[in-house]
């Protein structure tokens, strides 16, 4: 039996760079568990995992594209520093929540500061990646 569209699945990975940094991991967590096809992973782990069979272990090279997308330089927004509510203080790699005006919510990380100016990028913090991912099919849940 091999993992097919609408198969919900559970699998142990662990993600890396191209130089080897493991930046996500189940090891010593519960596997991870999806359906295929219903877009709750990104398309190209979704996509490497169907057809394995319960018990496999394979590597899977994500692009990009295939991934987070390429980061965008218009999702890099700057604001002068006074306009910081005075209870938060910008740290590089500080991640902040900012409310948009249609009420939904935006996630970004603080990546440059200046005197004046503070600089947060609201890119996927993968987007840009390319990745690997170490997968071993653990069930196919009927």
């Amino acid at each position: 039996m091999t993992a097919k569209n609408g198969d919900t699945v559970k699998v142990h990975y662990t993600g890396k760079f191209d130089d080897g940094f493991v930046f996500d991991s189940s090891d010593g967590r519960e596997p991870l568990e999806f359906t295929i096809g219903k877009h709750q992973v990104i398309k190209g782990f979704e996509e490497g995992v169907e057809g394995m069979s319960v018990g496999e272990s394979k590597s899977i090279k994500i692009s990009s594209d295939e991934a987070y997308g390429p980061r965008h330089e218009n999702l890099m927004l700057r604001f002068r520093r006074d306009q910081f509510p005075p209870n938060i203080k910008p740290e590089v790699g500080l991640t902040l929540q900012l409310r948009q005006p249609d009420g939904g919510i935006l996630d970004v990380m603080v990546t440059g500061i200046t005197e004046e100016k503070v600089t947060l990028d609201a890119n996927h913090p993968l987007a840009g990646k390319d990745l690997n991912f170490d997968v071993k099919l653990v069930e196919i849940k009927d």
